[in-house]
């Protein structure tokens, strides 16, 4: 199948509310413009560097999505070009990108990542630092940092019933700081969750956005 064909088929299958994000990283521009060409404008980069460098070649209307774990060094580089940060992880995180976003004079839409999984290498916030987070009122006084939803990661396991068990808290816990500090707030309207293996799963679960490599663009070209 062609990168063309399946950006295609993903565009029927997914429903509606769920939105497409093509993981392209470590593959050239020229397979990004064949899924641009067939209508994707949404990209996934998980390395400063590269995204910076695609965000140079492709044209201006893509939305550049940072899904890796993002150092606070990097994050000063990275705002001029990026759409939305799905992997933010730490108040740390929060509080360097709010200062750079101001520097210069724009607001950054972020995700807030969830540690769902079973495995201990995976970023993300602990259910018990989130709500800690939420009661501070820190998320939403920031005045250059948005937050718009949640992303998490399952398990990296055959057991359809523990990644659905892991989506299914994320979806909680999102639900929790809607009808919490972000209480009545339309901005706050994200769950980035499911990839290639998993992206069915997920949308069962209210994921809205998906992160799709391999299934779209093959294996990555280191």
């Amino acid at each position: 199948m062609s990168v063309a064909s399946e950006i295609i088929r993903f565009t029927d299958e997914l429903p509606a509310n769920v939105r497409l994000v093509a993981v392209s990283k470590f593959h050239p521009v020229s397979k990004l413009m064949e899924a641009y060409s067939a209508g994707q404008r949404i990209f996934g980069e998980s390395r400063v560097q590269e995204l910076v460098q695609k965000a140079q070649e492709m044209p201006s209307d893509v939305q550049w999505h940072f899904i890796g774990h993002l150092q606070t060094n990097k994050v000063r580089a990275l705002l001029p070009y990026v759409k939305l940060i799905h992997s933010v992880d730490s108040e740390r995180l929060l509080d360097c990108i709010d200062k750079e976003a101001a520097r210069i004079g724009r607001t950054v839409d972020v995700l807030l990542q969830l540690h769902v999984a079973q495995e201990e290498a995976k970023f993300g916030f602990t259910i018990d630092e989130i709500a800690e987070l939420a009661n501070s009122g820190k998320l939403t006084a920031m005045k250059n940092v948005r937050v718009v939803g949640v992303m998490a990661m399952a398990t990296n396991t055959d057991d359809d019933a523990e990644i659905r068990h892991e989506f299914a808290e994320a979806h909680h816990v999102f639900y929790k700081l809607k009808d919490g500090c972000f209480f009545g707030n339309d901005d706050f309207c994200e769950i980035s969750m499911g990839m290639s293996d998993d992206y069915r799963l997920a949308i069962a679960e209210g994921s809205t956005l998906v992160r799709i490599g391999t299934t779209i663009f093959g294996e990555r070209e280191y």
